[in-house]
């Protein structure tokens, strides 16, 4: 990327908007940016001076950390799945957020599907171009910010999304450089959530089928996130405070860290563990719980030592052609607890969602009754 290029992100007006389209127009994300050398952040990357992009975790943070849940043994030792589900059920009710080991995802695969992600982002831009694209409707999507042109301000990261089931794209659909793997993973990760849906359900005390027989566990969409060093860290995040538009996320991340989860009123690292997969519950689940569940917000802080590289499963069923409901779960509901949320499709809050764009709000709260 030519310094002209790199100029064009300092209009003399200040005018966001053109910035925002020299940048996209150059299809090479973040990635391009630090491959030209840049020492000062564009100013479209530049986050409002707030506590949300300071690094200081409230030092009693480390009283609290993220639960580690063993799932060996839950399928064929009752007690041991009753303690399991116990476990989920409380760190879903409490945190909203878990990390799991011994899911049976084989640690060469969960090598390859990172090394897959930091070959796709590492190619020859040129290569990498002809899959840059912001419409959503597309199988494989990479870009820069999902939410570009709506967000307060720009995340230091770039994103390939893949759309993996219920129907897989063909391996020739896929970028050469990671279509095996990405094919592999998926199938690993689809297992692992099936199992987790399963544990959920039964923490709350429904039938173990229960999320899978109303498909929650049938779409499934994998993004690989490659979070490149950042020059002045400080100024900007890797991504805002969110919580996640899904049913149900399952993340694994490299040994940088950075993610961090908002719990009881301060933010606390989610600190990488080897060969273990981070869960969280998402926006739809807590809705469907009527808040039982909870969708936590999270955030990636930018780093200088990267780059960081991180694997989401989205369990979502936004691009099937569905009308399915969600609501509040009739079984769970009574006259203490009556229903928070409206009824809603899973294309409804979606489109909500990506309209809002990042901006620091839940989108939960354009459906509570």
């Amino acid at each position: 990327m030519e310094a002209t290029t790199l100029n064009q992100f300092h209009h003399e007006n200040g005018d966001r908007q053109s910035e925002l389209k020299a940048f996209d127009e150059t299809k090479a994300g973040v990635k391009g940016l630090i491959d030209a050398g840049i020492t000062k952040l564009p100013p479209i990357f530049i986050h409002p001076k707030t506590t949300q992009n300071s690094s200081n975790i409230n030092p009693t943070a480390d009283k609290h950390s993220i639960p580690i849940i063993d799932l060996e043994g839950i399928h064929g030792n009752e007690m041991k799945r009753r303690e399991v589900v116990e476990a989920i059920g409380e760190a879903s009710k409490t945190w909203g957020f878990f990390q799991v080991v011994n899911h049976g995802i084989p640690i060469n695969v969960l090598e390859e599907i990172m090394s897959g992600v930091r070959g796709f982002h590492e190619q020859d831009t040129e290569v990498k171009k002809e899959w840059y694209t912001r419409d959503r409707s597309r199988r494989v999507v990479y870009n820069c910010n999902f939410d570009l042109y709506t967000a307060p301000a720009a995340n230091w990261r770039d994103t390939i999304f893949c759309f993996m089931a219920p129907n897989p794209p063909h391996p020739q659909e896929l970028p050469p450089v990671c279509s095996d793997i990405l094919i592999k993973y998926s199938k690993e990760v689809k297992e692992v959530g099936g199992v987790l849906f399963e544990l959920l359900s039964e923490a709350l005390g429904l039938n173990p089928n229960y999320f899978k027989d109303i498909e929650c566990s049938k779409g499934l969409a994998v993004l690989g996130h490659y979070y490149p060093p950042c020059p002045e860290p400080d100024l900007t995040l890797g991504n805002t405070k969110h919580s996640d538009d899904t049913f149900l996320t399952i993340l694994l991340q490299d040994d940088i860290g950075g993610l961090q989860v908002f719990h009881q009123n301060q933010w606390v690292d989610v600190p990488p563990s080897p060969g273990a997969l981070v869960v969280n519950i998402g926006d739809l689940l807590q809705l469907m719980t009527n808040d039982r569940f909870k969708s936590s917000e999270h955030r990636v802080l930018a780093n200088q030592c990267g780059p960081r590289i991180s694997v989401a499963g989205f369990f979502t069923t936004y691009m099937l052609p569905s009308s399915r409901v969600c609501g509040p779960i009739k079984e769970l509901l009574s006259d203490e607890n009556r229903p928070k949320y409206r009824e809603t499709t899973v294309k409804e809050y979606v489109a909500h969602f990506h309209a809002k764009g990042l901006d620091g709000t839940s989108a939960l709260l354009h459906f509570k009754l």
